[in-house]
């Protein structure tokens, strides 16, 4: 019974990743989610009290995983710029998978307090890896910059996920170039 539980949790974290990939948080529907997943509406609520609920699941349980990729492709490099370079392209690459795409929605999204400070401490542990190098390459106030650097990240995501006019290699080129001049003030 437990794992048939597990099995469904998952199928409704797919089904509305899905869903928020595909048409943003006015697509995540416990309607939608129950005729992606064949469930009953109602067993939905078993799952998953509201929404903000089923954006909270997601954010524990994607954020991570991204944040590891983008942890994973700084520790290949040997030096603190290399380090930041790889902070910023590795995000940027991100931006076309699904899971990057559903969070990006939901971070859009008009969420209740919990889910809000979720993504706002998942946001706090990213910045918190780029600290130290920013720290290694002489920056008094490392996080602050740290902080600032996700905010040229964050827009570069944002162009990227408006499909601007620009191609997203070139957005994400300049992204690393601004971030690179930048921190090396």
């Amino acid at each position: 019974m437990a794992e048939h539980r597990s099995m469904q949790r998952a199928a409704l974290l797919d089904a509305a990743r899905s869903l928020l990939s595909e048409g943003g948080t006015d697509a995540l529907t416990f309607p939608a989610l129950a005729e992606r997943t064949g469930l009953a509406r109602s067993s939905v609520y078993e799952y998953f009290r509201s929404r903000a609920a089923v954006v909270e699941e997601l954010c524990e349980v994607d954020f991570p995983v991204w944040a590891a990729e983008v942890e994973m492709a700084m520790a290949e490099e040997d030096t603190s710029e290399g380090k930041v370079e790889a902070y910023v392209r590795r995000q940027l690459a991100l931006v076309g998978d699904r899971r990057h795409r559903a969070v990006v929605a939901i971070s859009a999204s008009e969420l209740d307090a919990g889910a809000r400070e979720k993504i706002r401490a998942a946001h706090g542990g990213l910045v918190a890896m780029i600290v130290e190098a920013l720290g290694a390459m002489g920056h008094a106030q490392p996080r602050l910059a740290a902080m600032l650097l996700q905010g040229v990240v964050d827009a570069a995501v944002r162009r990227i996920e408006l499909g601007a006019a620009e191609d997203p290699q070139a957005i994400t080129e300049a992204a690393v170039a601004m971030a690179l001049r930048g921190v090396r003030g």
